[in-house]
């Protein structure tokens, strides 16, 4: 079943049996490298994206491709739980609005109501509550369906789009990926269209009353009781109002929505290379009666097809795709690898990577920054607006070793200190980094009514600040020289939780978190016996499986957390726990040892580790991410590393990641 099924002790893996794992690895991931020198791996979140595409072709009434619908029925019947219903990570209980999507997706494809899995869907979603219970985005796209009446969906005016800068609520307020999806949402929601529909399947029995009765969402469990009750008397106050306000400034609110959206169209990466603002825009360009082979209507529907996986009896639709972030990790770890072949494919990855910079596109990040110049890397193949943080640190921080190891010596001199000066130029007030933009901290959008999923803002995280802090520690800088890594090593000082461990944002979760921060500290030159870096270890020691691996699911992002709760441990978690307590200086400890040997114990006969767990983050509580390349090189990465740390003297992990 396994690749070495000889190494099952707890006892430091023999150097043959290391190596020969190392081999496996980067021979099966080389494998996978596309053409032109980069990899880009599956990107899987849950049923509401397949979902919401079916849903999408028939809004438009577009011919349907029985072929590809049977794929994606399929898929969703797989991933559908056995108490019926569907769930937003790999082991987690149930998701009402991802049922009420996955449902109507079925019903839409041809599966009757009386089917035995659409009986036990109804009936889970009915003994839950029933559809009511949906969130905002599944009420709006209710509406658009004619399933409930627009009183179910918050007030968006589309005036919004003239409010100025000083106003409570204003775009540069949000996040980018808030940003792309409310504003052709905006025009959707004024002119309310209604789905074509030829088939005229509805959902009224996802309901217990009569989904035409039913009004605005209830307070979200992050929202504050005072904020949303203020929020909410706005948006009663708007309903009334709305039908006054003058139809002239009305088109030119809509006009400016449409030239935003046209503007960062990105080609068939489509807007902001995420799904949902992708499908609104489709959506928009059809209610304004573009016509069908239109340049940009042409754009925006291709760039949503560019985004299935369709295999030989399953399809899905991806949230967006992730070459450049899986193209640098890969080069890091192949250069960890090391050997002729992995440093050939490290030099073909990073110069498939360089001209991805984004130099001339000054993106709405300069709203709040202006006057620093761009020079970031996005996370997908094009979406020079919104590149960010996290891949551009990671990007440099591989160019950087290509300057030693891989003799690369000026070569990406230049890319390497304009994304240095970009991250410089992002510095939030507090000290830290967020994905996409500066001093994003207007919390207090969180409480109104359309924020149910509280992830309207992009705040600066532990993990993010981490990758920058490791970055510019790996290009020299230091706690006394510059001011920025200084502020930025206080932040993760400051942001440690009491049992050792940090917060991870944009990976599953404390384990992501840590294992972020202890690289950046060690890179920064912190002592491995400070209490900040001790206490990270200990944590991470302290949660070690039984079986040598490590765990955790999304249900650590609950907001009643109140510590670690065990999980079944995973191959991409492993190799971060691992790294961690290397960077940590710990690469004789017992716990690497035995993470080490869970990781060979458990490599598959194609070389590669599999999971069906959800370890990359999108939005807590709310959206998860499968990274299917994340169980093929962090683990490779971590094995390689280990190998190359103890065939030195120093056992001192000398890199920022």
């Amino acid at each position: 079943m396994t690749i070495l099924d000889d190494h099952r002790a707890a006892a430091a893996p023999s150097a043959p049996a290391l190596e020969t794992s190392i081999e496996a690895a980067s021979s099966a991931i080389l494998n996978e490298r596309k053409a032109d020198g980069h990899w880009v791996f599956e990107l899987e979140a849950d049923a509401t994206i397949p979902a919401e595409y079916v849903l999408l072709r028939h809004y438009l009434a577009e011919p349907v491709d029985s072929v590809l619908e049977a794929k994606i029925g399929n898929y969703l019947r797989r991933i559908q739980n056995d108490n019926g219903g569907w769930s937003l990570f790999y082991g987690h209980e149930f998701d009402m609005s991802a049922s009420v999507k996955a449902y109507f997706a079925l019903k839409m494809i041809g599966d009757k109501p009386d089917a035995p899995h659409m009986k036990k869907a109804r009936e889970e979603i009915l003994r839950r509550g029933g559809a009511i219970k949906s969130n905002v985005f599944t009420r709006i796209m209710m509406a658009l369906f004619g399933v409930v009446t627009w009183r179910a969906a918050p007030m968006m005016p589309v005036e919004i789009m003239l409010l100025p800068r000083w106003f409570p609520f204003h775009l540069t307020k949000i996040s980018y990926w808030a940003r792309t999806v409310i504003v052709p949402l905006l025009v959707l929601m004024n002119k309310k269209p209604r789905a074509r529909n030829p088939l005229g399947v509805g959902i009224d029995e996802l309901f217990l009353e009569d989904p035409k009765s039913i009004g605005m969402t209830a307070k979200a469990p992050h929202q504050s009781q005072l904020w949303f009750t203020a929020f909410d008397l706005l948006d009663k106050v708007l309903r009334v109002v709305d039908p006054l306000f003058p139809n002239k400034s009305r088109q030119r609110a809509i006009d400016k929505a449409v030239t935003f959206i046209t503007e960062r169209l990105n080609g068939v990466d489509g807007l902001g290379a995420i799904f949902p603002a992708m499908a609104n825009t489709v959506m928009v360009y059809d209610l304004l009666g573009y016509p069908k082979d239109h340049p940009h209507y042409v754009l925006a529907r291709q760039s949503v097809e560019n985004l299935l996986v369709i295999k030989d009896d399953e399809a899905y639709c991806q949230p967006c795709v992730s070459p450049i972030w899986d193209t640098a990790l890969t080069a890091h770890t192949m250069i960890e690898v090391g050997g002729e072949k992995a440093e050939a494919s490290a030099k073909a990855a990073l110069d498939w990577l360089k001209p991805k910079q984004v130099l001339d596109v000054v993106g709405d990040w300069a709203d709040k920054r202006p006057g620093v110049r761009p020079g970031g890397w996005a996370f997908q193949y094009n979406n020079a607006h919104y590149p960010d943080l996290d891949d551009t640190a990671v990007v440099v921080m591989a160019m950087d070793r290509a300057r030693g190891t891989l003799n690369a010596g000026e070569k990406y001199d230049e890319a390497i200190a304009r994304g240095r000066e970009w991250i410089d130029g992002l510095q939030s007030k507090d000290g830290g980094w967020a994905a996409f933009d500066a001093d994003n901290l207007e919390y207090y959008l969180n409480n109104i009514p359309f924020s149910d999923h509280g992830a309207l803002l992009d705040p600066p995280t532990e993990d993010v600040t981490a990758r920058c802090v490791s970055m510019l520690a790996q290009l020299g800088e230091t706690i006394q020289t510059s001011p920025a890594l200084a502020r930025g090593v206080e932040y993760l000082r400051r942001t440690q939780l009491a049992d050792g461990s940090w917060f991870g944002r944009w990976g599953v979760n404390y384990i992501y978190g840590t294992w972020s921060v202890l690289c950046a500290l060690n890179a920064a030159g912190v002592d491995h016996k400070e209490p900040v870096i001790a206490k990270g270890a200990d944590w991470l020691i302290s949660i070690q499986n039984p079986d040598g691996g490590w765990g955790e699911d999304g249900n650590s992002y609950k907001l009643e957390y109140r510590g670690y709760e065990r999980s079944d441990s995973t191959a991409s978690q492993t190799a971060w726990a691992t790294l961690a307590l290397m960077a940590a200086g710990k690469v004789d400890h017992p716990a690497v040892q035995r993470g080490i040997a869970y990781l060979i114990q458990f490599q598959g006969k194609d070389g590669l580790w599999t999971e069906p767990q959800y370890t990359g983050g999108g939005f807590p509580r709310v959206f998860y991410l499968r990274y299917h390349g994340y169980s093929k090189f962090f683990p490779l990465w971590a094995l390689a590393r280990y190998r190359n740390l103890r065939n030195t003297n120093s056992r001192f992990v000398g890199i920022g990641m």
